[in-house]
């Protein structure tokens, strides 16, 4: 594992805490040069301080975010190995939400790794070989009981990043996808009594996450599944769909007579 990372030069965004921070200590720890992004100007600080990387406060959901950031990038690392698509964010509601909460949750959870790799894939390709790893959620392969808006833009990710590696892996572009159940993260944390019934009791930390990345780097697997029950969930919606459908229906009745929803 030691030989993928040491020296690669690494972006990791939504660096500032939880999935992203981690990934970063681990990523630093197999001799990776780490640049470190987030909106949060206080809180990806404080993890660069502590690793004594480089840092930069940018929107990695927008055109000039990406620009900015891939050029501190370049001025840091030379070159950027391997980018981690990691920011994201998970409001709540449904339908009902506002057009912008929807706006930005597509932005945020989608067009961040579509125009990451419109920047990245020219050089990549010229010289044969790239990283691609999104952080997408078992949201991505099932669903997010609460958040249509996160659910929706996560299944975006997935078909994204699969789409990346069928199209470009006999080209040297390595194309992973991160899809925890619940993480112990602020993320989880703002779910409130909904997230901790789905999730709590097996909720895992951002360490393991990022534990289980270095697994699947090291055989290549396409789909990371830090929870391993995720596989057989992602079988039976495929196989027993409306089995399936009737469980989750079961798991939103039990959610709203706990929460009073």
């Amino acid at each position: 594992m030691s030989t993928t990372l040491d020296g690669a030069g690494v972006v990791v965004t939504g660096a500032g805490g939880g999935i992203g921070a981690a990934l970063a200590r681990r990523f630093q720890a197999e001799g990776a040069r780490v640049l470190l992004s987030d909106v949060d100007a206080d809180a990806v600080a404080a993890v660069a301080t502590e690793l004594g990387a480089p840092s930069v406060v940018a929107d990695a959901a927008s055109e000039e975010g990406i620009a900015a950031l891939l050029a501190r990038a370049r001025a840091e690392l030379g070159q950027v190995d391997l980018y981690c698509a990691n920011a994201g964010i998970a409001p709540h509601g449904g339908p009902e939400a506002p057009e912008d909460v929807w706006a930005a949750a597509w932005d945020v959870n989608v067009m961040a790794h579509v125009r990451a790799a419109r920047a990245l894939l020219p050089g990549w390709l010229e010289r044969g070989s790239g990283h691609f790893l999104a952080t997408v959620s078992a949201a991505g392969l099932l669903t997010s009981l609460g958040s249509a808006p996160y659910s929706v833009t996560k299944h975006g990710a997935l078909a994204f990043a699969e789409w990346l590696s069928a199209t470009y892996r006999h080209r040297g572009i390595t194309v992973q996808a991160i899809c925890p159940q619940g993480v112990r993260t602020r993320m989880l944390a703002d779910t409130g009594a909904a997230g901790d019934l789905v999730m709590g009791a097996t909720a895992i930390e951002p360490d393991q996450v990022a534990e289980s990345v270095l697994e699947a780097m090291a055989d290549n697997r396409f789909l990371i599944l830090p929870h391993a029950e995720v596989a057989e969930y992602y079988a039976h919606r495929a196989t027993q769909n409306d089995r399936w459908l009737g469980g989750m229906n079961k798991l939103q009745r039990k959610i709203e007579e706990a929460t009073g929803g």
